[in-house]
């Protein structure tokens, strides 16, 4: 079931989403060479709390499983949800940071591919080219349009560039919950599917590998990977359906204040 959320609601969850975006600048801090992947999740831990919110990711999943930390971080050629731990960070890695706060009950949830120093031309491309893509979906978030248009308009960006659109992960609506209807794909067929109203709530996450579409889970049961070995990138905001525009709640900006590195083609889009 899709929920609509009020003017009041979509305020809070702007302060969650700011509250993620902050998050991130805090941890892009210590995206360097030789820090180990667990010291950006304590971080982030660290700094969730000291801004009276909790980490969404940590205990979240089945009770056989759960996901055992605040941030899904993700190397190179780590799709999401990969596991922080004692990997340190090596010069021209492509990290994944995915990082979700609940703050007065509702939920935000950001994503951002970081670069430890330089990478090559070519990564760098696939990681423009991803952030382009979420702006050419969310430009699709508007009321009356559906959310095959959101998915149509990520996936020819990227194929279009030879890339690799994910298929088996999805963005997803976004509000009490962390995860709410609707499901909303990287793919698809302009005009079909569920058609959007004003005051959806989304998250739109372009997970976009560099070589093949296909994916695999790793032993821990969470950790998913390129089947071929490609890097793969992962960009995402929180987003309102509103009529003629769709508005932006999260925020890269202060991200790359920090990073000096801009992926984000036009900060003028959040």
């Amino acid at each position: 079931m899709v929920y609509l959320k009020s003017e009041q609601e979509i305020e809070l969850m702007r302060k969650s989403a700011q509250l993620v975006s902050l998050t991130h600048a805090e941890v892009a801090k210590y995206i360097k060479h030789g820090v180990a992947t667990s010291k950006l999740d304590l971080v982030a831990e660290e700094f969730i709390k000291q801004h009276n919110a909790k980490p969404a990711f940590k205990g979240y999943g089945p009770r056989s499983n759960p996901f055992p930390y605040t941030l899904c971080i993700s190397v190179n050629d780590s799709v999401v949800h990969g596991f922080p731990g004692n990997y340190e960070l090596q010069h021209g890695d492509i990290v994944s940071v995915d990082c979700g706060i609940n703050l007065n009950g509702y939920f935000g949830d950001v994503a951002y591919t970081y670069i430890v120093g330089e990478c090559d031309p070519e990564t760098f491309k696939l990681l423009t080219t991803t952030a382009e893509s979420l702006y050419r979906g969310i430009e699709q978030a508007v009321h009356g349009n559906t959310i095959g248009d959101i998915g149509n308009a990520v996936q020819k960006h990227c194929e279009n560039a030879g890339y690799g659109v994910v298929r088996d992960l999805v963005g997803h609506g976004l509000g009490k919950s962390l995860h709410e209807d609707p499901s909303v794909p990287n793919f698809g067929r302009a005009g079909r599917g569920k058609r959007l109203r004003s005051g959806m709530t989304l998250a739109i996450e372009p997970m976009i590998n560099k070589g093949s579409w296909k994916v695999k889970t790793l032993k821990d049961g969470w950790t998913i990977v390129t089947a071929d070995g490609s890097v793969s990138a992962h960009y995402e905001h929180d987003v309102v359906v509103r009529e003629g525009e769709a508005e932006i709640l999260s925020t890269f900006q202060y991200i790359e204040e920090i990073t000096k590195i801009q992926i984000d083609q036009s900060l003028t889009h959040g």
